[in-house]
Parts: structure tokens; sequence; C-alpha cells
């Protein structure tokens, strides 16, 4: 069943960043954008442009894929000029939708951290997102109004052991969304903020170990239950629509009052037998 359109992003240009399968919570943010009238580009990394199924998705919206490492900023300079190019103008909305841990796919436990591995965790999950506001601001890039978005997850403020280094990198990534959305408020009128998403059956997220209890655990403690990904991604659509305008620098939960729910009845049902 299609999503109803209301037209959000009727003549918005945006830059889409990890959409990898049908999991991705990127892949949902660009449905609805096209139903919501964006054009768009979308990038990955080149290696993961080769797993995924991109172009399924790039015929489905009418857009062209253009391959980045967004840790690199010539990657990201080719980005910014070839999307404005293609699209015919400044960029509205950016979803940056990056994240991988080395440490994780590797089973490293935290107090045993690889230390080049953490370098690439911070570099790809979470500075990426600087290298993309700096390399935007650069080029001028980016038309007022517009809207910068990142996924985090409430690892960033509290432990959830399992998460390992990518909860430092999601602290650095909101920390970098306060940052730098003060930048670009105050020279281009842009508003930057990061989503706090439910845990999220995506393929980052299943690489985290003990995932499956994560999720059955964030559902019992939230009066909502879990937010899914098209949830997610129809509050992504609202961040870069003009009903937010004046929404900026903030780390905003989509999580079903997980992140205001000291303990809920179901689970303390299950201590109780």
């Amino acid at each position: 069943m299609s999503n109803p359109s209301f037209n959000l992003l009727k003549g918005k240009r945006g830059i889409i960043f990890g959409a990898l399968n049908e999991q991705s919570i990127a892949w949902k943010v660009a449905e609805r954008a096209h139903e919501e009238g964006a054009t768009f580009t979308l990038t990955n990394a080149p290696i993961a442009l080769r797993m995924g199924e991109i172009n399924n998705l790039a015929e489905k919206c009418n857009a062209q894929v253009i391959p980045a490492d967004a840790t690199s900023l010539e990657d990201l300079e080719n980005l910014f000029s070839q999307s404005m190019e293609i699209l015919g103008g400044k960029i509205d909305f950016v979803l940056h939708s990056i994240g991988m841990s080395p440490n994780v796919r590797k089973g490293k436990h935290y107090t045993d951290t690889n230390y080049d591995f953490f370098h690439k965790t911070l570099d790809i999950s979470a500075l990426s997102f600087h290298k993309t506001m700096q390399t935007a601001l650069k080029l001028d890039a980016l038309n007022e109004w517009g809207s910068v978005v990142a996924l985090s997850y409430i690892a960033a403020q509290r432990v959830f052991p399992d998460y390992n280094d990518m909860a430092d990198a999601k602290s650095l990534l909101e920390s970098i969304g306060r940052s730098f959305g003060y930048q670009l408020g105050v020279s281009k009128k842009v508003r930057v903020n990061t989503i706090s998403q439910s845990p999220t059956m995506t393929t980052a997220g299943s690489g985290v170990k003990g995932f499956d209890g994560f999720i059955s655990y964030a559902d019992e403690m939230s009066p909502l239950g879990n937010a899914g990904a098209i949830d997610c991604a129809n509050y992504c659509i609202t961040m870069f629509s003009d009903l937010t305008k004046y929404v900026t620098m903030q780390n905003l939960f989509h999580d079903g009052g997980f992140s205001n729910t000291g303990v809920s009845q179901k689970v303390i049902d299950r201590f109780n037998g």
C-alpha cells in the first residue's frame, strides 16, 4: 500500500546517503521523498553499491546514483557538484544514514578495542557527517532553509554494552550536528538535526550482537512499541519539509517513548513471574 502524498517536498532537491537494500531506512526515505515530489541523487560507498540493490531504487525514484566514499573530501566534492548539475540547482535536503564499526564486525570487545578500527568507526560513522557539511558549505551547495538530517541511536546517551564503539561514534555524530548546526544556521539558515531511532532490523543493525534481544526489549519498554523504518522515513520527510523550518541543533527521539520510560509494566511483569 503506498503512502498518501501531501507534496511536502515538491520542487525540493536532495542527496540521500546510505540506501543499501529495502530494509534500509535511507531506502524508505528515498521512496517517500519521491512520493512527496522531491528529486534527488542517491549515494553510497562503491563497495556498498556492489553489494546492494540501489539501481532498482534509482529506477523506481527516477534518481541517479553517484558513488562516493563519505570519508573522502574529493568524493564528496564530486557528489555535491554532480548533484547540483543533475538536479539543476542547490540542495534543499541531505540524509546522512551511514554507520559502520570494524570492531563490531570483527567481534572485538569494547575493552579490547583495536584503535585503527576505532578510527575507522569514527571516520565513517561521525566525521563523515562533518565532512559532508563542510564540503556543502565550501561549495555553497545548500539552499537557504535547507535541512540536513543524520540518523542516530540512544546508545549515544546510555550504555548498551554490545553497541560497542558505535556508541561513541553516535555521541560524536550528535555533537557535530549541534556544532555545525549553529554554523549553518548563522551563515545559511540551514537546519541540522539528528534523529535517534528505535532499534531497526536493517543490515547495519543486525550486525550488532544480541540485536534481536535489543529489539524485543525496546518494544516492551516503549509505550507505543518500536518505531519502524517507514515511520522513521515519514519523520525524516517532515524534517526536510517547510513545516519544521525552525527546528535545528536537536537530537530528536523517534522511538515510541522508549527514551523517557524508566520501566514498563510489561518488563516488570517478566520479573514478577
